[in-house]
């Protein structure tokens, strides 16, 4: 789907806020409530915008840690072994990634005690053969996906 300027102002504005109001979208970007209502209702259909949600501070939240794993995995379990360890609820995104590792994994932690449950209950599952974890000392920038400048 090709997004135009109007499609693009609508996602910007909601990405600054996810409740603000349609009729507020329409008067800061110069268009009618009904544009936005439309336009909104198709970027939702075509998959454009798949929800709404809210930021949190990690920290103020309790997550006390934040980790970048890089994982070896044994040929053919890639996807069993990256689907088990997304369940979990302090995995935050599984990738596959070019280079030395088969998958990396972003994850929090509350906890030292918390993030060895972690490496010892999802980050070294049969068939994980090697692990590196990598803690993030300070979040510099940190942003859901957005839409591409053009």
């Amino acid at each position: 789907m090709d997004l135009d300027g109007t499609d693009r102002a609508i996602i910007k504005c909601l990405e600054s806020d996810a409740r603000m109001s349609l009729r507020s979208v329409a008067e800061e970007i110069g268009v009618s409530l009904g544009t936005v209502s439309n336009r909104l209702r198709r970027l939702e259909s075509s998959g454009v915008v798949t929800g709404y949600t809210i930021r949190l501070d990690a920290e103020k939240a309790g997550w006390g840690l934040t980790v970048v794993v890089g994982l070896r995995i044994e040929k053919g379990r890639l996807l069993e072994l990256q689907r088990r360890i997304a369940e979990d609820h302090r995995v935050l995104g599984v990738y596959d990634v070019t280079g030395d590792f088969d998958s990396m994994v972003v994850a929090r932690a509350v906890d030292r005690g918390d993030l060895d449950d972690l490496s010892k209950t999802v980050l070294s599952l049969d068939g994980i053969t090697r692990s590196v974890t990598h803690f993030v000392l300070n979040t510099v920038k940190e942003k859901s996906s957005s839409i591409p400048e053009h």
